[in-house]
């Protein structure tokens, strides 16, 4: 089998790309290289990859690439690329998260169309639930997106609920929910938590820290992206991609004060414009769907990224 996994440079489509080619797949990864966050960051994600036969790189941008190109022998599309992040997503930021979440979407899409894949996986969002009225929240509850940047990911997922209505495109939307682990964004919470642990920095909290958060390990979302590759399942499904627990931000801020072994240096502040209270999926459809469940607790998880922060750090 044959992989394009966009946004390959990136935290989620750099595990994933190593998850495929162990299982023996060739991967052809496509990056732009962005300036959201370090290039240095995502060369470093990308290392590990460059010397790996089945692996072919890239470097373009999916608004301009020659799509019939870069299609060809693909059998499975894993569209992690995108524009992340609620607070950049307001004023002249928009334009940017537009762009990158729904007209490359699109875009692919019509490649996807004229040339056929057994599966294009999006992926998707915990953001287009917005605050919602309850939990744990079903993929057949009302999306209400609290952000633009949440806007952006429900219109991508509605593109793709078209294209696979109206021309049978074998889409899967899959919606992350706070994905953390090794390789993870500088700007996530996580990461932010462990850096200042680890520098004694100070992490700004915007709240009272009661807000709860259903994260996910990335290597139970890498998981499920392989299966959604291969179910069989109905095009335009969507499901949710939760980790099955929740925290709230003091109790994280806790947590990975107790795994680095102290504490995390704390400045507080009011809430910020586009955050919700509160997320938490449910993930009895991609059970019932996929035979998929999240295996990584909270504590083992972050032990694992706490352990990659510490790998990176200089002797």
């Amino acid at each position: 089998m044959r992989a394009l996994v966009t946004g390959v440079a990136g935290f989620i489509g750099s595990n994933l790309a190593m998850r495929l080619v162990a299982d023996g797949w060739s991967v052809r990864g496509i990056d732009c290289f962005t300036d959201y966050y370090p290039e240095v960051m995502k060369r470093a994600n990308l290392a590990p990859l460059l010397v790996l036969e089945r692996f072919e790189m890239v470097e373009a941008d999916l608004l301009e690439v020659d799509l019939d190109q870069l299609l060809q022998a693909v059998d499975v599309v894993f569209h992690e690329a995108g524009q992340a992040g609620v607070r950049g997503s307001w004023a002249s930021g928009f334009r940017v998260y537009n762009e990158t979440n729904v007209d490359v979407t699109q875009r692919l899409l019509e490649g996807v169309r004229r040339n056929p894949v057994h599966r294009f996986i999006f992926a998707s969002s915990s953001s287009v639930y917005g605050n919602a009225a309850k939990f744990p929240t079903f993929e057949t509850d009302r999306p209400q997106p609290h952000s633009p940047y949440g806007v952006t990911k429900l219109a991508a997922e509605h593109l793709c609920s078209a294209y696979a209505h109206n021309f049978g495109v074998p889409v899967v939307s899959l919606r992350y929910f706070t994905v953390y682990g090794p390789r993870q964004r500088p700007d996530m919470g996580i990461h932010r938590m462990i850096e200042a642990a680890l520098n004694g920095t100070t992490f700004s909290v915007f709240g009272d820290g009661s807000q709860v958060r259903d994260f996910t390990y990335v290597g139970d979302v890498v998981e499920a992206n392989v299966l959604a590759a291969m179910a069989d399942v109905e095009a335009g499904t969507v499901m949710n991609v939760a980790g099955g627990g929740s925290i709230t931000v003091a109790q994280l801020l806790d947590l990975v004060g107790e795994v680095v072994g102290r504490p995390v240096p704390v400045e507080w502040g009011p809430p910020q414009a586009g955050d919700v209270e509160r997320t938490g999926g449910s993930v009895d459809l991609a059970k019932a769907l996929l035979g998929w469940e999240p295996r990584v607790d909270i504590r083992s998880g972050v032990t694992e990224q706490v352990a990659w922060h510490r790998q990176r750090r200089p002797a």
